[in-house]
């Protein structure tokens, strides 16, 4: 029951220090929330992002950007264009043609790539694509779309090697994602690395956590309560300066589906993730179909402005460093997050989870991104130098064709949080428990703590949000992808075994 209490006990808290310090009661909880984690978000972002110079440009490439628009480039190749040739055989590994109904594992393939998806497919579509094209203009666009496409390579590499070394239990859980295939799997293959496979799954624990709480908890209120405000009158709303109260609600329902683990997570993310994309993508097509004499124009400016050596942010460089940058963020591909929601599948074929997991960068950057920097762009949104940003551009440019489509905007920014922060929950769960061990208490514990996230995501300014939400989720990445350097030969082997069977038509079906 004390896991029901959560919103009360937060509430009761929040009371108590507004009632016992006089000050804080003056200054705003939001105000005194910002103070105090901004200056903790802008070190986490100078430490993480330091920039490789460049030779003839002014504009630095950031290290963490490079590691992952490299590894999606060596791994595409490295695996002949997977991320191409596989999706047929994929879409029917999705409908569960070739799954054992005996096969160990706790979700479908379907509802493991909703589960991954809800924590993709989010405000980074909304929000993040909104600040690329903004600052980096359309050409943005270009590379954040081709960052999706490499990426779908280093997805399908880690997410099998996530369900070939997961934990399996007893009672038929399991547990699975970098953490394990970092220790045990350099422990299997390269003995002599055993001890650095340890450390490295460590690292990358603690790293998720704090993934955990910056883009899935934190970011995902911030933007949520900013549309919110927006649609109830921005700067005149009366709900501004009671973020704090708003992230209470949004902790309470989160709290509602967290307790029932990855099966309850499974269950709502596969009625939610449809739902949302639905009624995002749909909005989004209507408009561009209502505006199509202007996507030829709108193609021309990404084509030309992501090429185009005098643009803005920095040229050429910068606005392919923007895009990529704001792809890595929004797909996730090389982090490793998503790896801990597919180890969760029922197969028997650690690979067949790895082509699935293929579709998750092409529908989340490839497809929602595209989307909206469409409508911002062909809207013309952006033309009158205004410096809203994130959500309130995005719910601009769907407003300019109806006005009323914030209000839609407003219910598919909810559901986007919902599902992306109940997903993250349960990557940091894992990473929690790794760390400390499995156990009921300590379950309670973490869960706790992201609730109290998400109530301070609501109460900052978004640059500190998105500083420590980037920094967080793209550190993960430095740990996981050694291993997945490391262990792709050993992918590479799955891969060959199963591809021969395709083609020879030697997988039993199921359906």
């Amino acid at each position: 029951m004390t896991r029901f209490r959560c919103g009360p006990m937060l509430a009761a808290l929040m009371a108590s220090l507004l009632a016992s310090t006089p000050a804080l009661a003056q200054e705003g909880v939001d105000s005194v929330i910002d103070r105090i984690v901004t200056p903790l978000s802008d070190g986490l972002s100078a430490a993480i992002f330091w920039e490789i110079p460049l030779p003839f440009v002014d504009q630095g490439v950031p290290f963490i950007v490079a590691w992952l628009v490299v590894a999606a480039l060596i791994f595409t190749l490295y695996f002949g264009f997977i991320n191409l040739r596989a999706m047929k055989h994929s879409f029917r590994l999705v409908r569960g043609d070739f799954t054992p109904p005996d096969a160990a594992g706790e979700v479908t393939h379907f509802q493991a790539l909703a589960t991954a998806l809800s924590g993709t497919v989010g405000l980074g579509n909304i929000a993040g694509v909104a600040l690329a094209v903004s600052i980096g203009g359309p050409g943005a666009t270009f590379w954040m779309v081709l960052a999706g496409l490499l990426s779908m390579s280093t997805k399908f590499v880690e997410c099998t090697l996530g369900v070939k070394y997961r934990n399996e239990y007893e009672d038929g859980t399991v547990s699975g994602g970098p953490m394990y295939y970092l220790s045990k799997g350099l422990a299997a293959e390269y003995p002599s690395l055993k001890v650095v496979g340890k450390v490295l799954a460590m690292v990358f624990a603690v790293f998720c956590i704090g993934g955990t709480l910056g883009a899935g908890a934190m970011f995902q209120t911030n933007q949520a309560f900013s549309q919110l405000v927006n649609v109830t009158g921005g700067e005149t709303s009366a709900l501004n300066g009671y973020g704090w109260l708003f992230g209470l609600v949004i902790a309470a329902l989160v709290g509602l589906v967290i307790i029932g683990g990855i099966k309850s997570i499974a269950r709502v993310t596969e009625k939610v993730v449809p739902l949302m994309a639905i009624l995002y993508v749909t909005s989004g097509l209507l408009i561009i179909g209502m505006n199509v004499d202007q996507v030829p124009t709108a193609f021309k400016a990404i084509l030309e402005g992501a090429f185009d050596p005098s643009g803005v942010y920095g040229g050429f460089i910068g606005v392919l460093i923007l895009g990529f940058r704001r792809a890595a963020f929004s797909n996730e591909a090389g982090v490793g997050s998503a790896a801990i929601a597919h180890s969760a599948v029922r197969t028997d074929k650690p690979v067949t989870e790895g082509l699935v997991a293929l579709y998750e960068p092409f529908i989340d950057t490839v497809v929602v991104c595209t989307i909206t920097a469409l409508v911002i762009i062909i809207t013309g949104s952006m033309a009158d130098g205004s410096t809203i940003e994130g959500v309130a551009l995005t719910s601009r440019a769907f407003a300019s064709a109806f006005d009323w489509f914030p209000v839609v905007l407003l219910v598919a920014v909810l559901m986007f949080a919902f599902s992306t922060t109940i997903s993250w929950s349960y990557y940091g769960l894992k990473s929690f428990t790794y760390l400390f061990g499995e156990g009921k208490s300590k379950e309670n514990l973490f869960k706790l703590i992201v609730l109290a996230a998400i109530v301070v995501g609501s109460s900052i300014n978004l640059a500190s949000v998105m500083d420590f939400a980037d920094a967080m989720i793209l550190a993960m990445s430095l740990p996981n992808l050694i291993g997945v350097y490391l262990l792709a030969p050993v992918v590479k082997r799955e891969l060959k075994t199963y591809w021969a069977d395709y083609k020879a038509g030697r997988l039993q079906t199921y359906k």
